[in-house]
């Protein structure tokens, strides 16, 4: 055959496959599925006949005489969640399958990003799962959010999401008066069948796209975020009884008179736990662990706990927070203020000076706190030996560190990453930028609620010992992060080889260990922030589960949430086992907790994805007027369409499009996270150091473009030149010699990790 006929039986294809599902159970010759098909060449007739041999060959269709072939009819269909690429084909991805299922461009039916959806399998014997979507059993979503394209007669809306692959028709009359290029808010109405765009209408208009407030409110439209709380829920939040009472108090275990102060960021409103100090007679010390009593105040099945299961998280936006719960409580009532009384659960433990837990007791107390902290003034106390309660914070921070020392030789990760926080003037425009960083003060605190978070989960979970038996816990609320896959492992560790390090991968532990030290090695090192971001982006996702298989990441066997309740529900939920196991009673069912674990694990991800928008759009408007400027940066990415450059000084990430660098002609090495060109050998490489500008701020969409400075080649003078010898490269974005081979151009999907084929 022919090249010039290939395409043409790559279209047969499809269209006989077709063809013959309609006309299931019946036997068509090769004519019969011509004159359906409108052929009536005798060269396309014979490709017709040569497309009925290879569906044979591959089980789409069965030959049942001589010349006369029928659909051959599965029951493969299976019900998946649907994940689109950028060019508008999708994967269906199916939770007790191991490959995902590639579906066509023009197979998604009606199909949008995140919906369930029925999938037909196609027989046959490819490797890569094929098929095409049959029925959306449960949209994801039915609202979005985008901006409006308006003409004199036609008006469309073009989603944010470049994967929802489709723009929206919207009648005229359903505009709701939003003017062209304005952001909105869109209401999926219908999709008819066949057509190729859904209809829509306006429900909301959030104003042109750049100004502060439109889109911060596009950003919590889009991601469902709730402006404020249903008046019903404010009004049973003012109702509630907040008076400390004999009653109750003679009910709990007093710390009032105990050393008590909290630890909390400089603008925090809501103070969800504190620490408390007593030296006892036999030389030890008692630590207390007292988290605030929401459980106290949310009742199960009350129109606030209701709120709160649907909330699940605290979101901290940019410029605000998005509260779990109505502001009397988060801020007010449950907040561990100073020189107030306050309802806490607590743990509370005795420990020796080498940090070993002697006793532990669980319960409800009341607490009355000397002083709220900023961790900069602990911090302060810690380096300078002077301040207000400088013995207690000696005492706890030398705790703390043994704690974590102790946790670093069981296989503890430490990720030591900067968090980018802005200064906003009054109208919200960001006007500097400063890093959040892991100081000892924030570390202290940490390792207490770690150590809470860790034997409450073994207290609840743990089997117990009963003679020769091992009696297993009641279904509790984990918080579970998985052990790297081995295909992930192992990658980084042939990655990191080619730098002198080594990761073993022998147990749990050991790797663990060795993920460590490489971390320290490499802190300070040209290639630092390379391998550090490549080991996080290895490390599968934490979640909430009754399921419990252990946090990897912290080296815990048994590990859950205990110590924020004000802002996380599945806190509030171990709150509630947590007394029910005192007591001897049940809370809940397993389908249940499960049931609220997948759904707090959900919220999770979502805000997390809605607290990135809004720094994204903050970075880029920090950008705008710096259009032009030259900064250095680290390369952080590097993809099939161009390359991410981080600034070294504000962490702001940009783009370098592959179709801008016109110097050479680059190709993309997929293995080694690079850019080769092809006429001059330059070598543009993950965690290279380099010179950009500013080409292009987009607001709107919140994306920068960068461009090199001068090229690759210029004279740019770093301080990350050191080391490079002992790997041999040459840093600073300056030219690199390859090694002479031509590494194949390989495509991503999305820039994320290739899916299965």
């Amino acid at each position: 055959m022919s090249r010039a006929n290939k395409p043409k039986q790559r279209y047969l294809f499809e269209e006989v496959v077709d063809l013959m599902k309609h006309n299931a159970g019946k036997s068509l010759n090769y004519k019969q599925v011509a004159a359906g098909l409108e052929i009536n060449t005798e060269s396309e007739r014979f490709l017709v006949i040569e497309v009925l041999e290879k569906l044979v060959a591959q089980g789409f269709v069965t030959e049942t005489d001589k010349g006369k072939y029928t659909y051959k009819e599965t029951k493969a269909y299976v019900t998946g969640v649907i994940d689109f690429t950028s060019t508008g084909s999708a994967y269906v991805v199916v939770n007790d399958m191991q490959d995902d299922i590639f579906i066509a461009e023009k197979k998604t039916k009606d199909a949008l990003q995140g919906d369930l959806v029925k999938v037909y399998i196609y027989a046959g014997g490819k490797k890569k799962k094929e098929g095409e979507v049959v029925e959306v059993t449960k949209r994801n979503k039915t609202q979005f959010v985008g901006s409006i394209q308006l003409t004199e007669k036609t008006c469309f809306f073009i989603p944010n999401n470049n994967k929802i692959h489709v723009d929206f028709y919207i009648p005229i009359e359903k505009a709701k008066g939003a003017q062209n290029g304005q952001k909105v808010m869109v209401k999926l109405t219908d999709w008819k069948d066949g057509k190729p765009n859904p209809y829509g209408e306006v429900v909301e208009v959030f104003g042109f796209p750049g100004e502060h407030q439109t889109e911060m409110n596009a950003i919590m439209a889009e991601f469902g975020l709730p402006p404020e709380f249903p008046a019903e829920v404010e009004k049973a939040a003012k109702h509630i009884n907040t008076e400390i009472t004999a009653t109750e108090i003679a009910r709990r275990r007093d710390f009032r008179d105990i050393t008590t102060f909290t630890i909390d960021p400089v603008d925090a409103k809501d103070f969800d736990d504190a620490l408390s100090l007593k030296k006892l007679e036999n030389g030890n010390y008692e630590i207390g662990v007292h988290i605030a009593d929401v459980t106290h105040y949310l009742k199960p099945d009350s129109i606030l706990d209701k709120e709160a299961v649907n909330r699940a998280t605290s979101v901290y936006l940019v410029d605000r927070v998005i509260p779990m719960l109505p502001e009397i409580l988060s801020n007010f009532v449950c907040s561990l203020r100073p020189n107030e009384d306050k309802y806490c659960f607590s743990a509370v433990f005795e420990m020796d000076e080498n940090a070993k837990v002697i006793t532990e007791w669980y319960g409800k107390t009341i607490i009355h706190s000397n002083k709220r902290f900023a961790y900069e003034d602990v911090q302060k106390v810690i380096e300078t030996g002077e301040g207000e309660y400088k013995d207690e914070i000696f005492i706890l921070d030398g705790l703390a560190k043994k704690l974590r020392a102790d946790r670093m030789r069981k296989g503890s990760i430490f990720f030591d990453k900067e968090e980018v926080k802005f200064h906003l003037d009054e109208e919200g425009n960001p006007v500097g930028v400063f890093f959040k960083t892991q100081q000892d003060a924030h570390k202290l605190i940490e390792d207490f609620m770690l150590l809470a978070n860790r034997r409450v989960a073994e207290l609840l979970g743990k089997p117990k010992n009963a003679g020769n038996k091992k009696i297993e816990g009641k279904p509790t609320v984990y918080r579970i992060h998985d052990v790297p896959t081995s295909e992930k492992l192992t990658s980084l560790s042939e990655f990191v080889g080619k730098f002198g390090y080594t990761v073993s991968l022998k147990d749990k532990q050991s790797t663990a260990q060795s993920i460590n030290k490489l971390l320290l090695d490499v802190k300070g090192k040209k290639e630092g922030s390379m391998i550090e971001l490549l080991t996080l982006r290895s490390m599968p996702k934490a979640v909430y589960t009754i399921s419990n298989t252990g946090h990897y990441g912290l080296g815990f066997e048994f590990y859950t949430h205990f110590t924020s309740p004000i802002r996380r529900y599945p806190d509030v939920m171990i709150h509630r086992l947590l007394q029910a196991h005192l007591m001897g009673e049940t809370y809940s069912d397993a389908n249940e907790l499960e049931m609220l674990c997948k759904h707090s694990s959900d919220m999770e991800r979502m805000a997390a994805e809605a607290e990135r928008a809004s720094i994204k759009f903050k970075q880029v408007e920090f950008m705008s007027d710096k259009l032009g400027t030259p900064f250095k940066g680290t390369i952080s990415g590097v993809t099939e369409w161009g390359i991410y450059v981080e600034i070294t000084e504000n962490k702001c990430e940009g783009m370098i499009r592959m179709r801008d660098m016109k110097d050479d002609h680059y190709i993309f090495d997929e293995e080694n996270y690079r850019y080769i060109g092809r006429n001059k050998n330059t070598i543009y490489a993950l965690g290279d150091t380099v010179w950009i500008e500013v080409k292009k701020a987009d607001v709107a969409r919140k994306q920068l473009d960068y461009a090199f400075v001068s090229g690759p080649d210029s004279d740019v003078k770093t301080d990350s030149s050191k080391g490079d010898e002992k790997n041999g490269r040459s840093g600073g974005g300056k030219a690199q010699q390859s090694s002479g081979k031509k590494p194949e151009q390989q495509k991503w999907r999305s820039g994320k990790a290739k899916r299965k084929k």
